[in-house]
């Protein structure tokens, strides 16, 4: 059944050393943001529109990607996955909550965790004769982390999509022709059945029988079925011509879905930089570009997740129409308006007012 529509076969490894283990692109992504960061971070100091020095922005680094990855990870425990806490098992590392590599980090938690690592920021940094430098406003280092913030959200993203995780919503069922901009996401028959609150769409006996006949061509006599389909998969991600004849074969059994996770790349990344990159093109109260990150990145991630299913492993998965994380971005929006509200009238009472943003040094940055 022709169609423009693509089957995702990307592997999540870059370079794989071995069976299970090798450098992914999940990891790849998050040094990739915090490059990112780090370099712009360098550039604002240097011109001095930042209260961090240039020779402790490497400091300033290591709390934003402990707040990151510590806020991250729990967030998405606390959030998402509780289990994690009490999970065990007798192979490296032992405690489910430190399994990094299989994924699992929850983006409203990290910016909680960005939060805290500004507030510690903002206390400054010794230097060798012993004096506080870099001391400033929590609200100032708020701003600049949630201006740095962007590009990491949008590799991502990127990394989501190229793993096939947090899969959107289906447009068409196997077997069916999906529209050209949809994908197949072939890692979705390892979820549970959509009847019980998966992301797995029912199959025909026909579909079934033919699913059947894949995986026993490729499994050993030890496999389960999950080991089987990991094989398939493998093959799918390997290319040539056996990936070929396995993607012919696995595509009729595989739904359309949109690629939710490139909404949000583009709604997260580029969009929210942009509307941030405007706003701080001017001396601003400070705190207002931290307000408006958490107004528009909520209000962003309201409107894409109407394309992202809610994550599978959730019991209950929608309350009044929304997702946890869509209501998880309702709180940041509100959030982010008392905030702006806060700051605006904090700044009227203050002569001169704390200003942070645009591109020309200001009196009193040093």
């Amino acid at each position: 059944m022709p169609t423009l529509a693509w089957l995702h076969d990307l592997s999540p490894f870059a370079l794989q050393i071995s069976d299970g283990f090798g450098l992914r692109w999940y990891g790849l992504s998050y040094a990739a943001g915090f490059a990112a960061a780090y370099f712009l971070l360098r550039a604002l100091a240097k011109r001095q529109l930042i209260l961090i020095p240039v020779d402790r922005v490497a400091d300033a680094m290591t709390w934003l990607i402990l707040g990151v990855v510590v806020g991250g990870r729990l967030g998405y425990a606390i959030f998402y996955e509780p289990k994690l806490f009490v999970t065990f098992s007798s192979s490296f590392p032992w405690w489910s909550l430190f399994t990094l590599n299989k994924g699992g980090m929850a983006s409203h938690g990290g910016i909680v965790g960005v939060i805290i690592a500004s507030w510690w920021i903002s206390r400054g940094f010794r230097d060798e004769s012993g004096q506080i430098v870099g001391r400033s406003s929590v609200r100032h280092v708020l701003d600049v982390m949630a201006l740095i913030c962007p590009p990491g959200l949008f590799f991502g993203r990127l990394a989501n999509f190229v793993n096939g995780e947090l899969l959107g919503k289906i447009v068409a069922m196997p077997g069916e022709k999906g529209p050209w901009w949809s994908v197949q996401f072939p890692q979705e028959i390892l979820s549970s059945p959509m009847s019980k609150g998966g992301h797995r769409p029912p199959l025909t006996a026909t579909q079934e029988h033919a699913l059947d006949e894949l995986l026993l061509r490729h499994a050993l006599p030890t496999d389960g079925f999950e080991q089987a389909y990991d094989r398939v998969l493998t093959l799918l991600q390997k290319g040539g011509e056996a990936g070929r004849r396995i993607g012919a074969e696995l595509s009729p059994l595989i739904s359309y879905r949109h690629p939710s996770q490139l909404y949000q790349a583009f709604a997260e990344g580029l969009v929210l930089w942009c509307v941030l990159l405007f706003i701080w093109r001017k001396p601003r109260a400070q705190g207002v570009v931290a307000s408006w990150f958490l107004i528009v990145y909520g209000a962003l991630r309201i409107l894409t997740e109407f394309w992202r299913l809610p994550d599978a492993q959730l019991a209950v998965q929608r309350v009044l129409g929304l997702s946890r994380g869509q209501w998880l971005s309702v709180l940041m929006v509100i959030a982010g308006v008392v905030m702006l509200a806060w700051v605006l009238a904090l700044a009227r009472r203050q002569n001169p007012p704390e200003l942070i943003g645009g591109w020309a040094k200001r009196p009193g940055h040093t």
